[in-house]
């Protein structure tokens, strides 16, 4: 991810000096479990970690790798030897009966632990900043759109509590992603323990609190990593359907809500007008790359035989992008609705806007209880008038007032173009969220 897009946090998380201090406490944590069963000297284990602590592997140590490895062409290997000429003669016994995807992908699984841990945290924010607005305008009304097109009244804040009941699924579905990866494979060249005990992995998975992979090859499934990247492309279609709704409401002919717009920001270099929704198309476009890394992480799930490496080149770049990727946007989204402007009289008046349309279903409804006729009558005495109102912008009340087959009365007219019993169930709604 470019410097541009990137949290401080996941900057520094996926780092080259990062992901080997992560390879080297798999490495270490091995050791710790060998040394107790007298397979490598504990000496050694404890000096390597005095080493360690005393001395941790930074950017110097990363680009001596990159040195090595521009001989070795093998990223473990030059890890190994690197490590021996920083911490001294006792690295001969790390990496003692693993193979490279051991310590690889179970590092792996450390980073994007942390990952999903930093985008729980910033999608948790999202959802306070929906809640906030949810009940900051549990009774402001504003018009429904289906199609695009006004349907019928409705109150802003339930806009706010449905993306805070997506988001809410969002959490349960990253939760159980970061499950699914926080497992340990140090299971040897193909799977088969036969240079490292399953026990040994076991106790590592014990003091992580993690689990021990149940069967692998040389790789972890990579289901697994599918399964994390589906989760962040579908909170990515919460931030899209969030941020489409933002950039509908900021146009012009609805300027309803807008993105916060600061002193001093421009919004064209040569309209000096315009006030962009620049942040929420900026989400959108990171909502496209969500799920474009899904696809490559689905393609990632089929490796010949006991592995290969096609998939190794993809995850540097998708793994690191989409976790970085979805914590920059999620934050970004944040910051525009903690910040958004909000026009309830515009609201107000766009709801207003088709003369009464938007109560016609109450009319129709009337029609029939009250006055008993068919559905098909009643429709056709409400929907003469509402096409007429389309075409000429008259009243919808004026015209049915004016309709000889309309039966009902002054009063009852009244009762149909009541704005608040539309909105008489939203505390119920609320409720159901103990708002």
């Amino acid at each position: 991810m470019i410097d541009r897009y990137l949290t401080p946090e996941m900057k520094a998380l996926w780092s080259e000096a990062s992901k080997y201090r992560a390879w080297l406490r798999v490495e270490l944590a091995a050791m710790e479990a060998q040394s107790r069963h007298g397979e490598v000297p504990r000496e050694a284990f404890e000096a390597l970690t005095g080493r360690a602590a005393a001395d941790p592997l930074d950017e110097a140590f990363a680009e001596r790798v990159a040195q090595i490895e521009a001989v070795t062409r093998h990223d473990i290997v030059a890890f190994t030897r690197a490590l021996t000429e920083r911490y001294g003669d006792e690295a001969r016994f790390i990496h003692h009966g693993l193979t490279s995807t051991d310590v690889v992908d179970t590092a792996q699984n450390l980073l994007l632990d942390e990952a999903l841990h930093l985008i729980e945290a910033d999608v948790r924010a999202l959802r306070e900043v929906c809640r906030t607005q949810a009940v900051t305008h549990k009774h402001t009304p504003t018009v429904g759109r289906t199609h695009g097109i006004h349907a019928e009244p409705m109150t802003f804040g339930l806009k706010f509590l449905n993306w805070m009941a997506t988001l809410d699924r969002d959490l349960q579905r990253l939760h159980a992603a970061r499950e699914r990866v926080r497992v340990v494979m140090l299971s040897g060249s193909v799977g088969t323990y036969a240079h490292v005990s399953p026990r040994i992995e076991e106790e590592v998975a014990a003091a992580w609190g993690w689990q021990a992979a149940p069967v692998t090859n040389q790789t972890l499934a990579r289901d697994r990593h599918a399964e994390v990247l589906a989760a962040l492309a579908i909170l990515g279609t919460t931030l899209e359907k969030i941020a489409v709704e933002i950039r509908h409401l900021q146009r012009s002919e609805v300027r309803e809500a807008m993105e916060p717009f600061s002193v001093g920001q421009t919004g064209s270099s040569s309209m000096p007008h315009k006030k962009n929704p620049i942040l929420t198309e900026n989400v959108t476009g990171f909502a496209r790359m969500l799920r474009g890394f899904l696809v490559t992480g689905l393609e990632n799930v089929a490796l010949w035989h006991e592995r290969d490496i096609s998939h190794s080149s993809a995850e540097r770049v998708i793994l690191p992008d989409a976790t970085s990727g979805a914590s920059y946007a999620t934050r970004r989204l944040t910051g525009v609705l903690r910040g958004l402007v909000v026009f309830p009289e515009r609201m107000l008046r766009n709801l207003n806007d088709l003369g009464g349309l938007v109560f016609s279903q109450r009319v129709l409804h009337s029609l029939i209880d009250e006055k008993g006729l068919s559905r098909e009558a009643a429709y056709e005495i409400v929907q003469r008038s509402a096409l007429r109102s389309w075409e000429t912008g008259e009243g919808l009340r004026d015209l049915l007032r004016a309709d000889p087959e309309n039966p009902l009365t002054e009063s009852e007219l009244d009762a149909a173009f009541d704005l608040n019993w539309y909105l008489r169930h939203v505390d119920d709604i609320y409720a159901r969220f103990g708002l």
